[in-house]
């Protein structure tokens, strides 16, 4: 059987295309936006916004965006002990089931979990 999160990730790929496609202007509009948000939407630094993104997406239970931003925090240099303290922080303010859920996606992407 295949697992459900790599369906799903396929389906938001395909739709994502799509989008992408019929609707162009708007999807670069949206991403030149998230861009500049990111790096001159104020003085954090790079990290810190990873960190923060994969905190919102841990408790808005984004499994996608989770993922991604995951890769991305690895990328700009966040350590899995900096990523895995911030999935711990989300538990007593959003749940211990979100947390764990994000805890899971972490290892997932490290390759300590299947």
């Amino acid at each position: 059987m295949k697992d459900k999160s790599i369906v799903n990730n396929d389906i938001i790929e395909r739709n994502l295309k799509y989008i992408n496609e019929n609707h162009s202007e708007i999807y670069q509009a949206y991403r030149e936006y998230g861009k500049l948000v990111h790096t001159q939407g104020g003085p954090l630094d790079d990290k810190t916004r990873w960190l923060i993104k994969i905190a919102i997406s841990t408790v808005c239970e984004y499994p996608y965006a989770l993922t991604t931003h995951l890769k991305k925090a690895l990328k700009a240099g966040c350590t899995r002990e900096e990523i895995e303290h911030v999935m711990l922080l989300v538990a007593p303010s959003a749940g211990f089931p979100k947390m764990m859920n994000g805890i899971l996606a972490l290892r997932q992407e490290v390759g300590e979990e299947d």
